[in-house]
C-alpha cells in the first residue's frame, strides 16, 4: 500500500513540537512521505512528558506521532546545526512552528537553503501569523479560540461560554498546513522553484469562523451561543426522547413535512410560526417544546432507525468508549494496532483519508526519541565513525538497546 501513496519518495524535516505541527506531519505521513522527526537530544518533544499515559508513555504525543522517524541533535552545538543542514538540503520539505525569524537564526534560512535545494518547501506555523504586533508572542489554543470568536459561540448562552472539548484550534491548523505542503509540493514544477507557505492558528481559527463571521462583517450582529442546537438552521441539534437525547438535522422544507408527519405532527408545517425556516428560527424555543412532546413517546433507537430510514440525518451523542464500539467506525477500520519498540501493543485511530478505497495505513508506531538517528545520518553520507563521534560529543543520541526494550 505505501508504494501507491500520493507522497511516497517525498521526505519532510518535521521540527514541530506540541500539536499543530506534528499533526500536520502526520497527515503528511499517512499518505506516504517519510517523516524525519528533529528533536532536542536532552528531552525531545515536550509533549512526550504530557498526560495522559499508559504506563510511561504519553497518549498525547502517541496520538499525533504516527509513522515518524526520531533523530535527536543538539541545536545549540555548531556540529549540530551543520547536522539539520545536511538534513534539510536532503528533504524536499521543511515543517516548522519556531516564532517567526527563529528558524533563520538556528542556521536553516529558506533563501540560504534553496541555494542547494531550490525545490524546498517550507510551511511555517505560529500563534499569531509572521507579521503584525502581536507576531513574535508565544498562541497557544485555547487563548486563540478565545481571541478567535470561537469560544463566544460555543456554549449555553452569552454568560456561560466554554471552549471546545478538543484543542480544535491546533487540529484545524495542523490540516490548513498539510493542505499547504501539498500545494506547494504540487505547484513546484509549474512555480519553478520551492515556496515558503505559512499560516497561524490565530489565521486557521478565524478563517473557520465561516457563516459566524460573515454576519458580523455583512450583517453588522454579534453571533450567540445556542448550546446543542443549530445557530441558524432549526429544527436541528439535540432533541430528548423516552431514554437518551439524540441529534437530528432537518435542514430543508421537503425533510421538515417528512419529519412532522413522521413523528406524528402532520399539520404542524401549516402552523404559521413554523411554515418557513426564518419562522422556525424566530420560533425555536416553543417549536423543540412541541417536537419533544412526541419524540419523548419513543426511545432513541426507535427513532434514529425510522429518522434515517426517511433519509433525515439523525445519531446519537457518544461517550468515546461508545464511538469505538460503533459498527460503522469499525467498518471504516479507524482504529490500527501497532506494536511499539518494546513489542508493546498500540491502538491508534488511523488518519482520515483513503487512496483508491482504501485507507491509509498507519505506519508505524511513534518513535522513542532519537530511535532512526544512526538510520537518518547514514541515508544522507554520515559514515559509522562520524556518528560514533557526534555521539560520543553529545552532539546526537543514538537509541541503545535497553532503552528501545523500555
Amino acid at each position: 500500500m505505501s508504494d501507491s501513496l500520493p507522497l511516497q519518495g517525498i521526505r519532510v524535516m518535521d521540527l514541530t513540537r506540541a500539536l499543530s505541527g506534528p499533526f500536520c506531519t502526520t497527515l503528511l505521513g499517512d499518505l506516504g512521505a517519510e517523516i524525519i522527526k528533529i528533536e532536542s537530544v536532552k528531552s525531545g518533544d515536550s509533549a512526550r512528558i504530557w498526560p495522559p499515559y499508559e504506563g510511561d508513555h504519553s497518549l498525547y504525543f502517541e496520538a499525533v506521532n504516527r509513522g515518524k522517524k526520531s533523530i535527536a541533535i543538539d541545536f545549540y552545538s555548531d556540529e549540530g546545526r551543520e547536522i539539520l543542514k545536511d538534513i534539510a538540503n536532503n528533504s524536499d520539505v521543511i515543517v516548522e512552528n519556531f516564532r517567526p525569524g527563529v528558524l533563520a537564526k538556528t542556521g536553516l534560512d529558506p533563501v540560504d537553503l534553496r541555494k542547494g535545494n531550490p525545490d524546498l518547501v517550507v510551511q511555517s506555523i505560529s500563534g499569531f501569523g509572521q507579521t503584525g504586533p502581536l507576531s513574535q508572542y508565544a498562541g497557544l489554543d485555547q487563548v486563540i479560540q478565545a481571541m478567535s470568536g470561537i469560544m463566544s459561540v460555543t456554549g449555553s448562552d452569552s454568560d456561560n461560554t466554554f471552549r471546545v472539548g478538543l484543542p480544535i484550534v491546533d487540529i484545524v491548523t495542523g490540516i490548513f498546513s498539510a493542505l499547504g505542503v501539498t500545494a506547494a509540493l504540487a505547484g513546484r514544477a509549474q512555480v519553478g522553484t520551492g515556496l515558503n507557505v505559512a499560516t497561524s492558528l490565530l489565521e486557521s481559527a478565524v478563517a473557520i469562523s465561516v457563516f459566524q463571521g460573515q454576519s458580523t462583517l455583512s450583517n453588522h450582529t454579534v453571533p450567540e451561543p445556542h448550546g446543542n442546537d443549530h445557530p441558524v438552521i432549526v429544527p436541528y441539534g439535540a432533541f430528548a426522547t423516552k431514554d437518551v437525547p439524540i441529534v437530528i438535522a432537518v435542514g430543508s422544507d421537503k425533510h421538515w413535512i417528512k419529519f412532522c408527519n413522521l413523528i406524528g405532527l402532520p399539520d404542524l408545517p401549516e402552523d404559521p410560526r413554523y411554515v418557513g425556516s426564518g419562522d422556525r428560527f424566530t420560533n425555536r424555543d416553543v417549536l423543540k417544546t412541541d417536537l419533544e412532546a412526541a419524540l419523548v413517546q419513543k426511545p432513541a433507537a426507535e427513532w434514529m432507525h425510522e429518522i434515517r430510514e426517511a433519509g433525515i440525518p439523525a445519531g446519537p451523542i457518544y461517550t468515546y468508549d461508545q464511538v469505538f464500539e460503533d459498527e460503522q467506525v469499525n467498518a471504516l477500520e479507524m482504529v490500527q494496532t501497532v506494536r511499539r519498540e518494546n513489542g508493546s501493543t498500540l491502538p491508534l485511530v488511523r488518519g482520515p483519508l483513503s487512496v483508491n478505497g482504501r485507507p491509509t495505513p498507519v505506519q508505524s508506531a511513534p518513535p522513542t526519541l532519537g530511535n532512526s538517528t544512526e538510520e537518518v545520518l547514514e541515508g544522507i553520507g554520515y559514515t559509522a565513525d562520524r556518528i560514533r563521534n557526534l555521539a560520543s560529543n553529545g552532539v546526537i543520541r543514538l537509541l541503545d538497546e535497553a532503552e528501545a526494550r523500555a
